[in-house]
């Protein structure tokens, strides 16, 4: 398991080093949404072209630690080129991921088995980590609930985003 943990610890590492998809897009046509997480100063800017039903480009831009960075440019890579509908599947998921930890980590104290089904109505029970993909390497952070967070804060501006998208368009 140490093994699986240094490596999910250099793939969030690597995209804090080298973020993908970093900068902004023209705005219009570009959709422009800013998040900003009050606990901790982590702040990010995400532009958004949606062609058809597709996520055809984003950028990431904003500031603030190597979990909130690294966490958008991760998402940035799994979206960019998605049907939207993926994407807020992809949302949903990895939101759950986090939500359902956080339920486990709060039900017991000492992050044991417990079912945050009560919690989290309409979200999944379990999420197969292999889905996720690189994303995966953000589990790691339910064991600190306070940087939650900061591992979420990307996820919702581009739900935001696309809900704002989806009222105008």
């Amino acid at each position: 398991m140490a093994d699986l943990e240094e490596l999910y610890r250099e793939i969030i590492l690597d995209h804090y080093r080298s973020p993908r998809n970093r900068g902004e897009l023209e705005s219009p046509p570009a959709h422009r949404v800013e998040g900003f997480n009050p606990l901790c100063g982590d702040e990010v800017v995400i532009s958004m072209v949606v062609e058809g039903e597709t996520l055809a480009d984003v950028k990431i831009g904003g500031s603030g630690c190597s979990i909130s960075q690294s966490s958008a440019s991760l998402m940035s890579a799994a979206v960019k080129g998605k049907p939207v509908g993926e994407v807020r599947q992809l949302i949903s998921t990895f939101k759950g991921m986090m939500s359902i930890h956080e339920a486990s980590l709060e039900g017991d104290g000492h992050g044991g088995e417990s079912n945050g089904a009560e919690v989290l109505a309409g979200e999944p029970e379990e999420v197969d980590l292999d889905k996720l993909g690189e994303l995966a390497a953000l589990q790691g952070v339910v064991k600190f609930p306070v940087r939650i967070k900061c591992a979420t804060l990307a996820w919702n501006t581009l739900q935001q985003g696309l809900d704002d998208i989806g009222e105008v368009g």
